[in-house]
């Protein structure tokens, strides 16, 4: 049987979500670390951290309509045409497209809350949970008549998203815990390299052996390479954390008395409209 599909299909989300996961953690570990510190420094300012929203949200929408426009205008792809000639038309990339769009739409909720003040802050969290849980549901009908490797693979994939999913939907109810934020980083992370994983199994790059996608003892591999998979995750946020940590400290031993009472007064307003 045919797999359907391509590597860069597998390879762009894989970098999206990479490129997320570096990006959540390091703005995670920024805000713990320097609340734990007692001190904000010049990333503290609100205009700047109501900035870096707006672009987090820009470069959401972007990277969603990158997908949508990939998944649509490839050669050979349903130019957003779904019904053709009595049938439906590559559903399989409007399946990606659809995935796409709910992450575009947090985007969108990332920027809204910031330029609308009476929305609450926490829709964002509650539209990235949706996505993923919308992903975990698409991805799970995504293989229905495949060969058993590809099944395999994609069901690793929905048990990472899923997770990611519920935690993220933790953060919604728990506000402001690092440990969380933490944790759907490195599952966004697993996610990525899932991506990476998956492409490389059912498309090898130009020479490499195909995959034997009947093989069991291919599934038993890929069983102990998703955990390989998790644990580089970690160790990359724990990099992430140690790095992050030395360049606050190393900042803050540079600001002078005046400033560093300046920037305790904007922590002190931070708190309390986070209080609020």
């Amino acid at each position: 049987m045919k797999v359907v599909g391509n590597f860069r299909g597998h390879a762009l989300p894989g970098t999206f979500f990479i490129i997320l996961s570096l990006w959540w953690s390091t703005q995670s570990i920024l805000k713990y670390v320097c609340k734990k510190q007692k001190q904000t420094f010049y990333l503290g300012s609100k205009a700047v951290f109501h900035l870096a929203e707006i672009l987090e949200g820009t470069a959401l929408i972007g990277m969603a309509l990158t997908g949508m426009a990939a998944e649509q205008f490839i050669p050979g792809g349903p130019h957003l045409i779904l019904f053709k000639e009595g049938q439906w038309n590559h559903l399989l990339n409007w399946h990606h497209f659809t995935m796409y769009f709910f992450f575009g739409l947090v985007g969108v909720a990332d920027i809204l809350c910031v330029t609308i003040r009476s929305l609450p802050s926490s829709l964002p969290k509650l539209m990235l949970s949706n996505a993923l849980f919308v992903e975990a549901f698409i991805f799970h009908n995504h293989t229905h008549g495949r060969e058993l490797l590809e099944i395999f693979v994609h069901q690793l994939l929905v048990l990472v998203i899923f997770l990611t999913g519920l935690v993220t939907f933790m953060e919604f109810l728990l506000q402001n815990n690092v440990l969380l934020e933490l944790l759907r980083s490195s599952l966004i992370m697993l996610q990525g390299s899932w991506f990476f994983q998956i492409g490389f199994v059912l498309f090898p790059p130009s020479g490499a052996p195909a995959w034997n996608l009947m093989d069991h003892d291919n599934i038993m591999f890929l069983t102990i390479c998703f955990c390989w998979h998790y644990a580089v995750s970690f160790i990359i946020i724990g990099v992430n954390y140690a790095f992050v940590t030395w360049l606050v400290k190393s900042k803050l031993k540079t600001l002078c008395p005046s400033e560093v009472r300046l920037l305790k007064n904007v922590e002190r307003e931070q708190e309390s409209e986070e209080e609020m």
